[in-house]
């Protein structure tokens, strides 16, 4: 309910007012000299204010200048009314940054006309501050984002390339420099070395890569006519057990799976996959399960991969993006930490959703679903 305040020495003049707009859903407030109003502005947190110019002590003309120097209530249009009618007079009711002026004896129609009018300008005026709070907030939002980016990406990016270009030169240096004095089985060793840091960085590029083509291409909306592959045991299983073999968690993975056609392509669903299992590696500890289960619901095929490891605060869901890893100081984990990032542009793209829910210190579960081929 809008709120009026009313400033005029002679009560009866409040009564008038009251009655000119008694029809109307207004809260009126009423004061009795400019001190008492100004003192009473945050009790009656006025939307417009009537303010009588002819007044002892402070004239509304002081009272008009004294609120609208307050930073609070510039805002609140201020319509003086005056028994004056010398444009002078009228002239420096406005000067002090009045909005409107109303002449005594007040007409109801006009009365009303007016107050409706100033209520509609505060209206606007409070839209436009809610808009630029918005605004602000959301900036103040990105910018503490950006810097955080700016830290990961000064962290992740340059180590994650750097270790295994540093891992293929130095190996190869090596072999250069002592190549003629070396035996066979120490050859072999280093460029199983060297070709373990060739995969690495190729696994990196390729991420990045298909992150870059996902994030400049255009338009972003979801493929018409993708690939239909298969989703199976048989399919989906000996490339992840691999992953876990390497990690000697081999025993660790689960398998409960709904077999389906699945409208993507298998170079993406396996993309999808390796992401999430490796993630669910890299976060849990050897020696506990990490499930994956497949059902079918609806046309979707619903993937989930559980793990029960380091789980993620809701706040960490919320900033899930590219180049975004958490708590990397304290557990030193390797990637550039746009996994999850990725699958969900991909899923996306592909028509599906993600969702991740998580208990911190406990558990994780990821869920993708992906349309089943027509």
């Amino acid at each position: 309910m809008p709120s009026i305040l009313v400033i005029d020495d002679d009560p009866d003049n409040f009564d008038v007012i009251e009655t000119l707009l008694s029809e109307q859903d207004y809260l009126l407030h009423y004061a009795a000299s400019g001190q008492q109003a100004i003192a009473s502005l945050n009790l009656f947190q006025p939307d417009v204010i009537l303010l009588d110019v002819m007044m002892p002590g402070m004239d509304g003309i002081e009272v008009c200048r004294k609120i609208k120097a307050i930073p609070q209530w510039q805002s609140v249009p201020i319509i003086m009314v005056t028994a004056l009618t010398g444009k002078e007079d009228l002239a420096r009711c406005l000067d002090t940054g009045a909005e409107d002026f109303i002449s005594k004896p007040v007409n109801q129609v006009e009365l009303r006309a007016r107050v409706q009018s100033m209520l509609r300008i505060k209206q606007q005026y409070d839209k436009i501050q809610n808009l630029a709070n918005i605004q602000a907030n959301s900036i103040k939002f990105l910018e503490n984002t950006l810097n955080e980016l700016r830290g990961n990406l000064a962290v992740t990016v340059p180590h994650e390339l750097n270790t295994p270009l540093h891992g293929i030169v130095g190996t190869l240096n090596l072999l250069i420099a002592d190549l003629e004095n070396m035996h066979t089985e120490e050859i072999r060793e280093l460029l199983g070395w060297a070709d373990e840091s060739a995969r690495r960085l190729e696994k990196l590029t390729q991420k990045l890569l298909i992150y870059l083509e996902f994030e400049l291409s255009t338009p972003k909306k979801p493929i018409s006519k993708p690939q239909s592959t298969k989703f199976s045991l048989a399919a989906i299983a000996p490339p992840l057990q691999a992953l876990a073999r390497s990690l000697n968690r081999n025993h660790d993975l689960m398998f409960a799976i709904a077999e389906a056609e699945v409208s993507i392509s298998a170079e993406y669903l396996a993309i999808i996959l390796y992401e999430l299992v490796d993630n669910a590696l890299k976060f849990s500890q050897p020696g506990t399960a990490i499930k994956i289960t497949s059902q079918v619901d609806s046309g979707m095929l619903n993937v989930y991969v559980h793990d029960w490891g380091r789980g993620m605060t809701a706040e960490q869901i919320s900033k899930i993006a590219a180049f975004m890893q958490f708590e990397r100081k304290t557990y030193e984990q390797q990637g550039l930490g746009m996994g999850l990032n990725l699958v969900k542009k991909i899923v996306e793209r592909y028509g599906g959703q993600f969702s991740i829910s998580s208990v911190y210190k406990q558990e994780t579960t990821v869920n993708i679903s992906l349309p089943i081929s027509c």
